[in-house]
C-alpha cells in the first residue's frame, strides 16, 4: 500500500476520533431527528464498512478480473448524492459508549493493516476487483481507498450532527 493511502488511512481516522472523544454518551447517541442516525450509529456504520471491506477485498483476491479505476473521491465526497447503506452495514440500533466505538474502530483498522500486510505483491491490488454496493466493480485498490474517503464523508455528518443537536439545545 502506497504511504499516501497509509496517511489518509491515519489521518482520517485520528479526524474521527477526535471529533467524537469529547462527546458525552448521550450527545453520542442523540439522533436530531428520527429520520438521521445517531454519531454512535455513524461510527458503527464505519466499523462495519471497513470490516467488509476487508472481506471483500479478501474475496476480490481470490478471483476477479482488472476494472478500470474510478473517480471515486468526487463520488463519495459529494454529500449531495445519498446512498442507502445495505443492510449489512446498517449500524445497531442499542447505545454505545464513546469508547466502546473507538475500541471497535482501533479493532477493525488493526485487522485492516494485519490482513494488508499478509498481501506480499500489493500491486495485485490494481489487477484485480469486485462489485461494491454504491460504486458498482471496483479496483481493489480503491477498495481500500473507499474507507477513508467514505469515514470523510461521514466526518463531515458528524460534525453537521452536532450543529443539530447543539441547536436544539
Amino acid at each position: 500500500m502506497n504511504k499516501l493511502v497509509n496517511d489518509n488511512l491515519y489521518e482520517t481516522r485520528n479526524n474521527l476520533v477526535k471529533e467524537i472523544t469529547l462527546l458525552s454518551d448521550v450527545q453520542f447517541n442523540s439522533k436530531p431527528n428520527g429520520n438521521m442516525w445517531s454519531i454512535a450509529q455513524v461510527c458503527h456504520h464505519l466499523v462495519l464498512v471497513e470490516e467488509a471491506s476487508i472481506k471483500a477485498i479478501a474475496w476480490g483476491l481470490k478471483d476477479s478480473t482488472k476494472k478500470e479505476h474510478k473517480p471515486i473521491q468526487l463520488i463519495l465526497l459529494d454529500r449531495t448524492k445519498k446512498f442507502k447503506a445495505p443492510a449489512i452495514v446498517e449500524p445497531n440500533i442499542e447505545p454505545f459508549e464513546v469508547q466502546q466505538i473507538i475500541d471497535l474502530l482501533n479493532d477493525s483498522r488493526k485487522k485492516l493493516m494485519t490482513f494488508l500486510s499478509t498481501i506480499e505483491d500489493k500491486s495485485i491490488l490494481a489487477e484485480k476487483s469486485m462489485k461494491h454496493p454504491a460504486l458498482g466493480e471496483l479496483p481493489l485498490d480503491q477498495w481500500i481507498e473507499q474507507i477513508y474517503l467514505h469515514e470523510q464523508r461521514h466526518i463531515e455528518q458528524i460534525k453537521e450532527i452536532i450543529l443539530l443537536l447543539d441547536a436544539r439545545h
